[in-house]
């Protein structure tokens, strides 16, 4: 290996390459095509939610130009690309909103009347909870929006959100399946959950739901989610959802995350790099994860373990920020692991690391993540920027972006979860 490949610009350039191959494991356009069904008799119905739905359906609408074919699914705002003759809804991510509360009916309206002879093609990916909103009982949109932010401020992993609004909610947790009977039904999933369970996606609207009830009451209890009394009431009422022996039909994981490290563990190969894939399921505090990383790689900088340099540490799944009831800056949970590690290598030379959504957006922002550097802190104090303080006040973005060490890819339209590499050399 040259000097120049490890240097700082060559491994960014690796990383960036890395991440890129991970996002393009997913495309729709490849990964749709070749898991579609055999055509039906009748007519092909097409719903979906998600931040990938909208190119998951125009992939269908390429693929089919001989069906009588219609539909609608629901993206988030700036993930639109025009889909033929499937209608393309827009709406807020990860909060509710109107364009929300529209998309839910007008899934439900189009599965109505269908035969056995017609075929329901759905396409979820992540983002499909907030974006796809039919309020049980007496909610309003005010309510379930308040319910989505007490979920994403409590700390809850992914699992947990999503038992909690499949239970709230008239499409969810299987519930749009069984507007859909008696016609064929095959759900298409993109993955970005850990462990790939397609009722965890989009809160799962076509695949039967295994949570209960009493576990939803637990959740709340334990992680102390304050409800709004409209949610409180019809958790109350014992309204279940779906289970198994309510629900047929096909479910095809199309893209997921382990496959997206996988495609990243051939970039880093060839580049001399010796690929140690931890896992696509990791979970926990992001700040915390990249403690806990970091010393992973400071052992393999210094002992060789788990794995000899130059080498890369590629891992994926969903980390979270308790923001608790203090106030909060600019920030993903990426950038937030990312100042994270940082903080915990202080200035380690010979580590760089990069993480980023694979839907190119960290929580709110418009950054997909960030790239740390051995000098990350050392140019963080010559700007007069305090890491630790910044992570206290969880204003990651805020200090990457005065580094100009922000990744920016704007919208891919596809999501398989966070993606994380750290390069040892």
């Amino acid at each position: 290996m040259t000097a120049t490949i490890w240097s700082d610009d060559g491994v960014r350039n690796l990383l960036r390459r890395m991440f890129d191959a991970a996002v393009a494991s997913a495309d729709p356009l490849k990964t749709v095509a070749q898991n579609l069904p055999a055509k039906p008799e009748g007519r092909c119905v097409v719903i979906g939610a998600g931040k990938a739905s909208a190119a998951m359906a125009a992939a269908v609408d390429a693929a089919w130009p001989d069906v009588d074919l219609s539909g609608v699914v629901v993206t988030r705002y700036g993930h639109a690309v025009p889909a033929g003759r499937i209608r393309i809804l827009e709406a807020a991510h990860p909060v509710p909103d109107a364009m929300s509360l529209e998309a839910g009916p007008a899934l439900e309206k189009a599965v109505q009347g269908l035969t056995d002879k017609d075929l329901v093609i759905a396409l979820f990916s992540g983002g499909g909870s907030s974006l796809l909103v039919a309020p049980a009982g007496a909610m309003s949109l005010a309510d379930k929006q308040a319910v989505n932010k007490a979920l994403l401020h409590s700390g809850a992993t992914i699992r947990e959100m999503n038992a909690v609004r499949k239970h709230l909610s008239r499409v969810k947790g299987g519930r749009l399946a069984l507007a859909a009977q008696p016609a064929k039904l095959v759900t298409l999933v993109i993955s970005d959950v850990p462990g790939d369970d397609p009722s965890d996606i989009a809160s799962g609207p076509t695949v039967a739901d295994v949570s209960t009830i009493e576990t939803v009451r637990e959740i709340i209890a334990r992680r102390r989610i304050d409800l709004p009394q409209s949610a409180q009431q019809f958790l109350m009422e014992h309204v279940e959802t779906p289970k198994p022996s309510d629900i047929t039909g096909d479910v095809r994981i199309i893209a997921a995350p382990a496959l997206a490290l996988d495609a990243a563990a051939l970039v880093a190969e060839e580049a001399g790099l010796h690929p140690l894939i931890l896992g696509d399921a990791l979970e926990g505090e992001a700040r915390e994860m990249g403690t806990v990383l970091g010393g992973i790689a400071r052992s393999a900088k210094h002992r060789g373990q788990p794995i000899k340099g130059p080498a890369v540490i590629l891992s994926g799944g969903e980390a979270t920020v308790t923001i608790g009831s203090g106030s909060a800056g600019r920030g993903g949970r990426n950038t937030e692991f990312l100042l994270g590690l940082a903080v915990a290598l202080d200035g380690q030379e010979g580590i760089w690391s990069i993480a980023g959504d694979t839907d190119g957006i960290d929580g709110t922002e418009d950054a997909a993540g960030a790239i740390i550097t051995p000098d990350t802190l050392a140019r963080g104090t010559q700007a007069g920027l305090d890491a630790k303080a910044y992570l206290a006040a969880h204003d990651s973005y805020s200090f990457f972006e005065r580094l100009g060490d922000l990744v920016k890819t704007g919208p891919t339209l596809t999501n398989v979860n966070d993606f994380r590499a750290l390069v040892i050399v």
